[in-house]
């Protein structure tokens, strides 16, 4: 007889505190680093409490240097460590993109495998909570273009927690996206204890027969309103989640395609080389003559992201993904 595994209801930010205290818990090399993540608890709360329950040479509180702190987060990683670095938002992290892409995703390939950087570095992103210039942006493509980091980005609270532990168990670097929208938006069951979600596998959030609609991430829930609202116009929608943007799972997105034969796309991002492009290349390649309508993208504009009285306008909504799905079904 097996025993009922006890859950906690918590909402995203909730549970990924949960998975890093899960970790420090049961790995002494994992640390967590960043500005204001220790007494403060980091901007969004995420961290709070740790510093005071591991101690402040676990959860270290950073000067205001990305490119700095990634860097000893690096020389860390390849020395026995595995740490767990947040950027405050996003569009913070540019100043380190040169320790990102010049050392952490090249080193398993530059040492041929002798030297690799396990290393985690959380990044809050996207809009729709009315946040300042630069804290908004969803440029998640900047890093999927780079092999060496994989790219993961949780809509809900039992994928983050599950994905923030396989990050940090991974031997390679991962940028860990975390939707701000999603944060505190719902809550749900979520495993006390040690579990993963693996990366580089998507999660088929509805079944439907009629049209895929492919998203992550603060869109998911998007996605599966529109996918409700079509419903009751006859009309049966799947609602894929790809949770790992790199690698990304070629196989749902085959397999759903393959059944439907019309396809949305759905990201906040700008659609100019973005994520959506992998995706219509996929389907180009695995799927091009089950096809019954041109991939629709719904997506944000190549501006940068607006001031908050304008959000609402860029971001996708289920009334833009209803109009994508109407063109596919009439084609």
């Amino acid at each position: 007889m097996q025993t009922a595994v006890k859950t906690n209801t918590l909402t995203m930010v909730q549970a990924i505190t949960d998975g890093l205290d899960t970790m420090l818990a049961a790995d002494e090399n994992v640390l967590l680093m960043g500005e204001d993540i220790g007494l403060n608890g980091g901007v969004f709360r995420a961290t709070e409490g740790l510093q005071e329950k591991f101690g402040e040479d676990r959860v270290i509180d950073t000067p205001l240097s990305e490119a700095g702190f990634v860097g000893a987060a690096i020389g860390m990683a390849i020395n026995g460590f595995r740490p767990v670095v947040e950027i405050q938002f996003l569009g913070f992290i540019y100043p380190a993109y040169e320790q990102i892409m010049t050392h952490a995703s090249r080193l398993r390939a530059r040492t041929m495998g002798h030297f690799t950087a396990p290393m985690v570095i959380r990044a809050p992103y996207g809009a729709g909570v009315r946040a300042p210039e630069i804290h908004s942006d969803s440029t998640e493509a900047i890093f999927t273009h780079m092999p060496g980091i994989k790219v993961v980005c949780p809509s809900n609270p039992y994928d983050a927690k599950g994905l923030m532990i396989a990050a940090i168990e991974d031997p390679d670097p991962v940028l860990f996206l975390e939707p701000m929208r999603c944060y505190r938006s719902v809550r749900e069951e979520v495993p006390e204890g040690k579990y993963t979600v693996e990366i580089g596998k998507g999660k088929r959030c509805k079944e439907g027969d009629d049209v895929s609609i492919i998203a992550w991430g603060a869109m998911i829930p998007v996605a599966l309103e529109a996918a409700k609202q079509m419903e009751t116009k006859g009309i049966s929608c799947e609602v894929i989640d790809l949770r790992s943007l790199y690698p990304i799972d070629k196989d749902i997105i085959s397999e759903s395609v393959q059944k439907t034969g019309r396809t949305i796309v759905v990201h906040e991002a700008h659609a100019a080389t973005s994520v959506s492009g992998d995706v219509m290349a996929i389907i180009n390649d695995t799927s091009f003559l089950f096809q019954k309508a041109p991939v629709e993208r719904v997506t944000g504009f190549d501006v940068p992201v607006p001031y908050f009285g304008f959000e609402d306008y860029y971001l996708p909504t289920s009334k833009r993904i209803i109009a994508a799905i109407e063109r596919v079904m009439k084609f």
